[in-house]
């Protein structure tokens, strides 16, 4: 098969097309011809060796995908060949996504919702995994308030439209630019639950918009400066809830002095684990809420076709931070 290889660690330039062994598979595992993937920010973290690296199982990045399946198992009852299927393969693959195929264990597949493209397909798994992970962990009330850094991105418009959902009203996030809070609007919240937060009075000004009081949750989707406003916007023994390993030690320090319940958000935890079935039974729960329309995907941006000038491109974008909120789409086949 084709795929698009890094040599080593460093810039764009690393990148290669390869031709390689399509991969095997075993009596539980199923081979899918990726039909599109999504870029995310830990590819070209990995890509210039920084700690995501060390999650770094094969020189083909890419972590979700959608397809169709090619091949299967002797094992594998619920999946028949030319199912359209979508997956976060992470590092339970046997490669990364650049490439024309994949062979992953069925428990981590999903049957494609019937009513999206195969580009949106691929931009759903990761993002929706994180926002059902969020819902299902902390069980907010409708009396409780939350506010959400980065709720423009992906995570952040599908977490809002399940909280929605759930009559979870009391949200509050940001947003640096009118598309961003266009999008917000989209996803159901009104211009006043929306403060920028390039603003110099930012902080007073999400608590005064949430009535003068410090805020139930905190869900971070953005770290670093993000993760230090929300621990100065979290009540005491609120919880902050933290979706990017933060790293800051002024967001830490105010944490610890209010006794912050923290709640770390890892996908990639339950794979550490073992447990492979966590990711095929979430999706196939998201199928259902974008079948019924309780969540949709979200904005996607067509980079390119499967050509190396695609993901330096995507690379880049990611890097400088340009992506708009978009998810940046690699069509591999068609």
């Amino acid at each position: 098969m084709k795929a698009i290889t890094l040599r080593q660690f460093g810039t764009t330039d690393n990148f290669f097309f390869t031709e390689t062994d399509t991969p095997a598979f075993n009596d539980n595992d199923v081979l899918v011809k990726i039909y599109s993937t999504a870029f995310n920010p830990i590819d070209y973290q990995m890509r210039i060796g920084a700690n995501e690296s060390k999650r770094m199982h094969s020189h083909i990045l890419g972590r979700e995908f959608s397809g169709v399946v090619a091949q299967k198992g002797k094992s594998v009852k619920d999946l028949e060949i030319g199912d359209s299927v979508y997956c976060a393969s992470g590092s339970m693959g046997s490669n990364g996504t650049y490439a024309e195929y994949i062979s992953v264990p069925q428990q981590i597949l999903a049957k494609m919702p019937v009513n999206i493209s195969f580009d949106q397909a691929a931009a759903l798994p990761i993002s929706t995994l994180t926002a059902m992970q969020c819902c299902n962990r902390l069980k907010i009330s409708p009396e409780e308030s939350v506010f959400i850094s980065g709720g423009a991105g992906g995570v952040g418009l599908v977490l809002i439209k399940l909280l929605l959902s759930h009559g979870v009203t009391r949200i509050m996030t940001t947003a640096g630019n009118p598309g961003s809070r266009q999008e917000l609007i989209n996803a159901g919240l009104r211009q006043d639950q929306i403060v920028d937060y390039k603003a110099a009075n930012a902080v007073p000004l999400i608590i005064q918009a949430n009535g003068n009081q410090l805020f139930d949750y905190c869900i971070d989707l953005v770290g670093r400066q993000m993760s230090e406003l929300c621990s100065n916007i979290v009540r005491l023994n609120g919880t902050y809830v933290d979706v990017t390993a933060f790293t800051t030690e002024e967001a830490r320090e105010n944490l610890f002095n209010i006794g912050a319940v923290v709640v770390h958000i890892s996908n990639y935890a339950y794979s550490l684990k073992g447990n492979f079935s966590y990711y095929g039974d979430l999706l196939q729960r998201i199928t259902t809420l974008v079948e019924k329309g309780v969540i949709s995907p979200s904005p996607i941006q067509v980079v390119g076709n499967f050509e190396l000038d695609t993901v330096r491109k995507a690379h880049t974008l990611m890097e400088t931070n340009q992506t708009k909120g978009h998810k940046l789409i690699m069509r591999i086949s068609e």
